[in-house]
């Protein structure tokens, strides 16, 4: 059975980090390019981050950028997220999702599978 598993998610304080993870089973992470999305309460899903099939060309939405970073760990079958700096704007579902296609991705339409996502809440 082919799933994505996301998990790391959490209450956390303004200013804290959290660790996202995105665990693959039933195929191999290698083929794929990834992307992390987030929808926050009454809001439209919008893409945060992004990471090649080749190269780990990687690329983030301008609300993110210089705090959160994306890579993937091929041996493991697992993408990361590390979120830095959160801020309370940061606090949605979080979800990973896979492409076929090489290059960053940006349109979630063209992605393939999805996790079921992980929530994130950033609150004092």
């Amino acid at each position: 059975q082919l799933q994505l598993v996301e998990s790391g998610g959490g209450l956390v304080q303004p200013g804290g980090s959290l660790r996202l993870s995105c665990a693959a089973s039933g195929f191999t992470l290698d083929y794929y390019a990834i992307g992390w999305f987030r929808q926050a309460p009454g809001k439209e899903r919008e893409g945060v981050s992004f990471i090649s099939r080749t190269h780990d060309s990687t690329y983030y939405a301008d609300s993110v950028k210089g705090r959160f970073s994306i890579s993937r760990d091929n041996a493991k079958n697992t993408v990361y997220l590390q979120m830095n700096r959160l801020k309370p704007e940061d606090t949605a579902v979080y979800y990973c999702a896979v492409t076929p296609f090489d290059g960053v991705v940006v349109t979630p339409a063209m992605y393939r599978y999805w996790g079921q996502g992980t929530r994130v809440t950033v609150s004092s």
